[in-house]
């Protein structure tokens, strides 16, 4: 049990049956009445955000949330399948873990996977992926590196905007967290 007083940023905490993350914390002490906990949490399972007030004596569960390193392997449908690195199990998990960075999963692509117990809470892929450009139109003499943008598909089928000068069968890095290109590798 943790004092809400001691929440911060990515805290974990089960609270009323669900699992939760903390987001952003502030303190208030009122004038005559006892300090209170502002929060803004994020159910871990659903994905949904609340803000939540507590009294400053109240008392939470807090979790602890292990991480495992896991390869992925393929896709089944709504369903990714995942083989752990040490034991070489593999596991099949929920594409929505993974959020919207789940357009850049790639075989043998290695991922961070949160686990409470055995329910898997969170794919988390790394900050930046290579990735093979399959479809853009061709460059135009006179392109350079501070023209405009066009569209290019990428071997996972996300499209993203690179520079006017890139062309198809080109490696590109591509941020994972907001998926901007970020140049060629």
């Amino acid at each position: 049990m943790i004092s809400v007083t001691e929440l911060r940023s990515g805290t974990k905490i089960e609270m009323d049956g669900s699992l939760w993350e903390c987001l952003e914390y502030s303190h208030l002490k009122m004038g005559r009445g006892g300090a209170k906990v502002v929060t803004k949490l994020r159910n871990l399972e659903s994905g949904s955000i609340i803000d939540r007030t507590f009294n400053a004596t109240e008392k939470l569960q807090d979790i602890f949330v292990e991480s495992k390193k896991m390869q992925f392997l393929y896709r089944d449908g709504e369903d990714c399948i995942f083989m752990d690195m040490e034991t070489y199990d593999q596991l099949s998990l929920p594409v929505r873990l993974a959020g919207d960075a789940s357009r850049f999963l790639k075989e043998n692509l290695e991922v961070e996977v949160q686990q409470y117990g055995e329910k898997p809470l969170k794919i988390t892929l790394p900050n930046q992926v290579t990735l093979n450009i399959v479809q853009t139109d061709p460059g135009v003499r006179g392109d350079t590196v501070s023209g405009g943008t066009k569209p290019a598909t990428l071997e996972t089928g996300a499209v993203i905007q690179v520079p006017l000068f890139v062309e198809q069968s080109t490696l590109v890095r591509v941020d994972t967290r907001t998926g901007e290109y970020l140049g060629r590798a």
